[in-house]
């Protein structure tokens, strides 16, 4: 595993080089010097925190297994234009 180190000038300036590294280990972003964030792939984000499922992204209860998810259908947000 190959762990990389950008300065959040380096970050800003090649996301994609950093996304590029990440698939090799873990990237720290560093402030001023000073580690500040670290850049993982998502597969090892699940690794790490065991988390693999929408249920577990969501912070759902325990126990709750088929969450339902109700949004609003973009036509019910509509409201008709005031021409007056």
């Amino acid at each position: 595993m190959a762990i990389t180190t950008l300065s959040s000038r380096e970050f800003n300036q090649d996301t994609g080089r950093a996304k590029v590294a990440a698939r090799s280990g873990p990237v720290f972003i560093t402030d001023r010097g000073r580690p500040g964030h670290v850049l993982l792939t998502f597969e090892d984000y699940q690794r790490l925190t065991g988390q693999d499922n929408i249920v577990d992204l969501l912070g759902l209860p325990a126990g709750v297994e088929d969450a339902e998810l109700e949004a609003p259908r973009p036509r019910d947000l509509a409201q008709p234009a005031d021409l007056s």
